[in-house]
């Protein structure tokens, strides 16, 4: 006798509901892969083709109105009328990434390389300080590595791409924690000293840079948008976009890293002792994280799939954790590290017109973190069950994650 399956249905995760959504990915992938939410009238797509097409297709899936999943997006942050680069579709938004390209080249990415490693490595010798004291006190609270490394390292790397002068960059670190705290809500504005600070403190750059440009973004985007009178907004905004979506994403893989060579200590011991192993590691944590679990577009024409129709209007749920974790593109293994896995290419940076700008600063910083940390405590380990995950329904990672070096 068969056993009638409960519908699929789709609830917005935030803090501790983020720990394991993949029952319901899974569910909705098979029985309900055009999904309608009613509260809140919307769509939620989840296979892996499907989500591809939609990010192909910026025509048909606009990110002109916001990216989430409620109206009002650009109001709300305050770019009516000058909206980042995130919420532009083509052709303006080619026209403005083109501007940006520069600024995220190879060159500009390997440039800040030697600091990066410097900077986890300090970070490592606190970590390590820090576990020799608790092995004299036992009743010492853990090391959070979340606190300790994976949130100071994207900080210091955006800061780094902005310009942010180092006497400035303590000043900066809270400024984006109270803004990427506000925005895990779903409103980043929320946080209204650190925003106001913020636009100051980039105002006040923008000029300087006009008259003494160095070698970082802000002064890319000074000497190509010239005497655009939406310049300086185009660029307060692109940093705040930068800031928001720079630095709880790169927690989320890097946390997701360490649990997964926690949980596997052969692949934990395999990639300590091959460091060409590295980077298709990152790849897999890339793919089985999916920091950015989805983003919504705005249908511009009606969509009829899988014998459901959306109305043109309505807005959709690209559901990239799912995706990157379908059977129907990954195979039967799709939720376990391979690191032979060829293609097809994960979704964890999007694809297409709307490919993370930043997504070969955030392998450098996966690659950097994982090489030093091996290096230096290659039976660490990590407690995901006493984590903790941050709130917000869009990025998943942990706000605590209790560290053991190992001995």
């Amino acid at each position: 006798m068969s056993i009638a399956l409960p519908p699929a249905r789709f609830r917005p995760r935030g803090a501790e509901s983020w720990r394991d959504p993949y029952a319901m990915y899974a569910a909705l992938r098979d029985h309900d892969p055009l999904h309608h939410v009613e509260d809140g009238d919307y769509w939620v797509l989840s296979r892996y083709d499907d989500v591809l097409d939609a990010l192909r297709r910026p025509e048909v899936f606009s990110s002109r109105k916001g990216l989430t999943v409620v109206g009002g997006d650009m109001a709300a942050a305050g770019v009516d009328a000058a909206p980042p680069l995130v919420m532009l579709d083509p052709p303006e938004h080619t026209e403005f990434r083109g501007l940006l390209t520069r600024g995220f080249t190879p060159r500009r990415v390997d440039s800040v390389a030697d600091a990066v490693r410097d900077f986890v490595r300090t970070r490592l010798d606190a970590i390590d300080a820090i576990d020799a004291i608790d092995a004299i006190d036992a009743a010492g609270d853990p090391v959070d590595i979340v606190a300790e490394l994976m949130r100071p390292l994207p900080c210091f790397v955006v800061a780094h791409y902005l310009g942010v002068d180092e006497a400035d960059r303590q000043r900066f670190a809270g400024w984006t924690r109270a803004i990427v705290q506000a925005g895990a809500k779903g409103h980043a504005l929320d946080a209204h000293e650190a925003v106001a600070d913020l636009l100051a403190y980039f105002s006040a750059l923008v000029e300087r840079r006009r008259a003494d440009p160095a070698d970082d973004t802000v002064s890319d985007l000074v000497r190509v948008l010239g005497d655009d009178p939406q310049a300086v907004i185009r660029i307060l905004g692109f940093a705040f976009t930068m800031i928001a979506g720079g630095n709880d994403t790169t927690i989320g893989l890097l946390s997701t890293a360490a649990q997964l060579l926690t949980e596997q200590t052969g692949l934990r011991d395999r990639i300590a002792s091959d460091p060409e192993s590295v980077g298709p590691f990152v790849e897999e944590a890339l793919r089985l994280a999916s920091p950015v679990q989805g983003l919504a577009r705005t249908l511009t024409e009606d969509l009829r799939l899988h014998g459901r129709a959306a109305p043109a209007g309505d807005r959709v749920l690209l559901l990239y954790g799912s995706a990157n974790r379908d059977p129907r593109a990954f195979g039967p293994r799709a939720d376990e590290v391979d690191l032979d896995r060829g293609a097809p290419q994960h979704l964890a940076f999007g694809y297409g017109p709307h490919h993370c700008l930043g997504a070969a600063a955030a392998r450098l910083q996966g690659r950097t973190v994982l090489t030093e940390l091996l290096a230096r405590f290659p039976r660490f380990t990590v407690d995901a069950a006493r984590g903790t995950f941050a709130d917000g329904a869009y990025v998943r990672r942990y706000e605590t994650l209790p560290f053991a070096t190992g001995g």
